[in-house]
């Protein structure tokens, strides 16, 4: 192999290696919609940073997880999960709610990275 080509070939694999371990090593969160319309858990500690929330709908309707703060929002189908990537560098507490029901609120609380 030509040795510019080896170059090449070990700048990208230099350069998507960091991308990779990030996304392998992003934390996980599962937040329920509950057939009652309540969120299970209703108060998601995360620590700072960039993570995943995994939104499983488990309800018979729609519901939408929507903070302002956040400005976030995500429609589920009844029955589907999915899952908003956010990141968050200041600790706080951060309400969220169900836009469809929203006499069920939640609390999104960031704590500092330990």
């Amino acid at each position: 192999m030509k040795l510019w080509l080896k170059v090449v070939v070990l700048l990208l694999a230099a350069w998507f290696a960091p991308m990779a371990a990030v996304r392998a090593e992003m934390p996980t969160y599962t937040l329920t919609f509950r057939p009652d319309g309540s969120f299970e858990p209703a108060r998601l500690e995360v620590p700072a940073g960039r993570f995943k929330i995994v939104l499983v709908n488990q309800s018979k309707q729609a519901v939408e997880f929507e903070s302002l703060p956040l400005r976030t929002e995500k429609v589920l189908g009844p029955g589907v999960t999915s899952f908003v990537v956010l990141s968050l560098s200041k600790p706080g507490e951060y309400p969220f709610f169900d836009d469809f029901h929203p006499q069920f609120k939640g609390t999104l609380v960031v704590v500092p990275k330990p």
